[in-house]
C-alpha cells in the first residue's frame, strides 16, 4: 500500500532566534489573555500591548487576529497529528482504519470541547480559514485515507468533508449550551459511521 504524505501543522523555515523570541512573546501574550480575559479579548493591539512591543511587529508576525488564534493552538494540533500519524492505537497505524476513523472523530470531538471558544473566535475573525488551513488539510488528507481503505467503493474525499463538517466550534458550542454530554457525541458519531452498513457488518 502506498504511502500518503500528509501536511503537518506547524512545519516552516527556521526562524532567527530574535524572531522565534518575538513569537513566542506573542503568543504568551496571547494565551494570558485567553486565560484571564477570554479570546473575545485577543485583538493585535491588545496582543502587542501584553508583549511589550509594536503592534506592527504584531502584524508582520501572523497577519490577523484569525492567524494568532490559530497559531495558539498549534501545539496541541501538533501533539493529535502526531498521536494519529505515528501513535499507538487506536488512533495510530497499528490499528484497522475503522477503527482508527471511529478514535479520530471521538478525539476530535473532545478537543472542540476543550478549545470551542478559541477555535469560534478565531474562524469567526476569518471566515472560510478553516477549510484552507493546514490542520483542516491534514484532518481532511487523513481521513479520506482511512476511508479509502475501509470503503474503497466510496467517494472519499467528500465523505471525508461531510464526516469533519459537523466538528466546527459554533454547533459544539450549540450542544455543550444544552447539556449534551461528550458521551452522547460520541455515540452520535458512531451512529454515523455505522449508518447504511449491513447488519453485523464492520463500521464504518
Amino acid at each position: 500500500m502506498s504511502r500518503i504524505e500528509l501536511p503537518v501543522t506547524g512545519q516552516a523555515p527556521p526562524e532567527r532566534a530574535d524572531a522565534a523570541r518575538n513569537r513566542r512573546k506573542i503568543l504568551d501574550a496571547a494565551a494570558r489573555l485567553v486565560a484571564e480575559q477570554g479570546p473575545d479579548a485577543v485583538t493585535m493591539n491588545a496582543v502587542a500591548h501584553a508583549a511589550g512591543m509594536g503592534v506592527g511587529t504584531v502584524y508582520r508576525r501572523f497577519g490577523d487576529v484569525s492567524s494568532l488564534l490559530f497559531a495558539l493552538l498549534d501545539d496541541d494540533e501538533r501533539r493529535f497529528q502526531e498521536a494519529f500519524m505515528s501513535g499507538p492505537a487506536p488512533l495510530g497505524p497499528e490499528a484497522a482504519p475503522a477503527v482508527r476513523l471511529r478514535a479520530f472523530l471521538h478525539t476530535l470531538a473532545e478537543r472542540l470541547v476543550e478549545q470551542r471558544a478559541v477555535m469560534a473566535v478565531a474562524e469567526a475573525a476569518s471566515p472560510g480559514a478553516r477549510y484552507a488551513s493546514g490542520a483542516y488539510l491534514t484532518m481532511h488528507t487523513h481521513v479520506t485515507m482511512l476511508l479509502r481503505q475501509a470503503r474503497p467503493e466510496a467517494d472519499a474525499p467528500v465523505l471525508a468533508h461531510l464526516l469533519l463538517a459537523p466538528f466546527v466550534p459554533s454547533l459544539f458550542e450549540h450542544l455543550m449550551a444544552r447539556d449534551v454530554q461528550v458521551g452522547q457525541i460520541k455515540a452520535g458519531i458512531d451512529a454515523l459511521l455505522g449508518a447504511g452498513r449491513e447488519p453485523g457488518g464492520s463500521s464504518p
